[in-house]
C-alpha cells in the first residue's frame, strides 16, 4: 500500500481512534464510531459514521443474548452511515475483521465504498498479541505519513514494558485468570495474556492469540488461579466493579480484581500499556509504577 501525504482519516473502531491521537492526527480525523470515547473530543467533535445498539441497563446475560440471536441470524451489530462516510472524502480508513462483535468488519466497508464510488484506502488492523499491537501502530504511523511519530511511540511503549520486566524479574509468578464477560463467563484472549505474563504473572484458563471462547466457572476454578481479573469488554472500572461480583460469589476463597477494561485491557491500543502497569501492580504491588495506574483497579469482595 502507497503512503499518504495529506490524509483526511475515519476510524471504524475506538482503539484505532486512540492510534490516531497517540500519533498527534487527531486533526486530520474526521469520521468515529459511537463506542469512540476517548478522548472525550473523538466523539464530541468529530461526524459519527457508524452507529449500533445502546446497551446501556441491559444485563451481561441480555446482552449475550442479543449478540448471540444476531450473529445466528446472520444480521450486524454495527450499522454503517455509508452516504455520511463518502461525504467526507476519507483517504484513509481504519477498521478490522478480528471480531464481529467488537466492531465493523472491513468487507462491509469496502462494499459500500465500492457502492458509492469512494476510494479510500481501508487498512484492517487484526492484531492477535501485544507485539502486534505494537506493530499495528507502526503500521498506522507509516500508512499516515508519520512513520517517525509511531517509531518514538513505539519504543516509549517499549521502554515502558522493558520498567516492568525489569521490575518484576525474580519474583514469584502468581497464576491469574482474566474474565472477558460474566455472564456467561469468557476467556482471556488474543493479546491479554500477553499483559499477565508482562506485568509478572501466568496466564491460566485462557487463549493466547486466539479468540475469547465461552467457559465455566467450574473450568475456570479448575485452573488453580490465585487471583482473577475480571475485565468486561465494553465496561469501564464501575461496571467492572459490578459485573467483578459474579466472579466473587462464584469463586469463594479466590481474590478478584476488576479492571478498566475499555480503557485499558480490551482495546488493543497504546492504553494496553497502562494495563500491563496496573495488573503489575495488582501482582507486585511494591514493584514499578503505582499511582494513577492502581486508579484503573479494585479489589472486589462479595456484596452482603
Amino acid at each position: 500500500m502507497p503512503i499518504l501525504d495529506l490524509v483526511r482519516l475515519v476510524s471504524l473502531l475506538p482503539s484505532a481512534t486512540e492510534i490516531v491521537y497517540a500519533l498527534g492526527l487527531g486533526e486530520d480525523l474526521v469520521g468515529v464510531t459511537f463506542e469512540c470515547d476517548e478522548p472525550p473530543a473523538a466523539r464530541s467533535e468529530k461526524t459519527i459514521v457508524v452507529g449500533g445498539r445502546d446497551t446501556t441497563g441491559m444485563t451481561p446475560r441480555e446482552i449475550d443474548g442479543y449478540v448471540r440471536a444476531q450473529l445466528a441470524a446472520g444480521a450486524d451489530l454495527y450499522t454503517l452511515h455509508a452516504r455520511a462516510l463518502a461525504d467526507l472524502r476519507p483517504d484513509l480508513i481504519l477498521t478490522q475483521d478480528l471480531c464481529r462483535v467488537c466492531a465493523l468488519p472491513s468487507g462491509h466497508v469496502d462494499e459500500a465504498l465500492g457502492y458509492l464510488g469512494c476510494q479510500a484506502e481501508v487498512l484492517s488492523l487484526d492484531p492477535h498479541s501485544l507485539d502486534e499491537v505494537l506493530d499495528s501502530i507502526l503500521e498506522v504511523g507509516r500508512r499516515a505519513g508519520v512513520p517517525e511519530r509511531a517509531t518514538r511511540l513505539v519504543a516509549g511503549l517499549r521502554a515502558r514494558l522493558a520498567g516492568v520486566t525489569e521490575s518484576v524479574a525474580g519474583r514469584r509468578r502468581p497464576r491469574v485468570a482474566v474474565v472477558e464477560w460474566v455472564d456467561p463467563p469468557f476467556t482471556a484472549g488474543h493479546w491479554i495474556p500477553d499483559l499477565v505474563s508482562a506485568a509478572g504473572g501466568v496466564p491460566v484458563a485462557a487463549r493466547p492469540g486466539a479468540q475469547s471462547v465461552p467457559t465455566t466457572w467450574a473450568a475456570i476454578a479448575a485452573a488453580a488461579p490465585e487471583l482473577v481479573v475480571v475485565a468486561p469488554c465494553g465496561y469501564h472500572l464501575p461496571g467492572a466493579i459490578e459485573q467483578a461480583q459474579a466472579a466473587a460469589q462464584a469463586l469463594p476463597g479466590i481474590p478478584v480484581w476488576a479492571i478498566d477494561a475499555d480503557g485499558i485491557v480490551v482495546r488493543p491500543g497504546p492504553r494496553l500499556v497502562d494495563g500491563v502497569e496496573a495488573i503489575a501492580s495488582i501482582l507486585h504491588p511494591d514493584a514499578g509504577p503505582a499511582g494513577a495506574r492502581r486508579a484503573a483497579v479494585h479489589r472486589v469482595t462479595v456484596a452482603s
